[in-house]
């Protein structure tokens, strides 16, 4: 079975996808571990803020807001 994988900032809104990977420095990937975003979480995208602004998301049923270059950084499928 083969996915479609995409960074967190080209997923569309209110779906739900399945964290693969972060691919950033040890610091990011801490501060996303602490925020629950690890590989394998259920992640939903619920929107984006216009003008290359934040990204909202549900997480462990709690919301987040992740700022765009770290969005970028996030990897899901799916």
């Amino acid at each position: 079975m083969s996915y479609i994988l995409k960074c967190l900032t080209e997923c569309r809104e209110g779906r739900e996808y399945i964290v693969l990977n972060v691919d950033a420095g040890f610091r990011a990937k801490s501060r996303l571990a602490n925020l629950g975003i690890i590989p394998g979480e259920k992640i939903i995208k619920i929107r984006s803020a216009p003008f290359r602004g934040p990204i909202e998301v549900i997480i462990k049923g709690s919301k987040l807001v992740i700022g765009r270059g770290l969005a970028t950084k996030i990897i899901v499928r799916d």
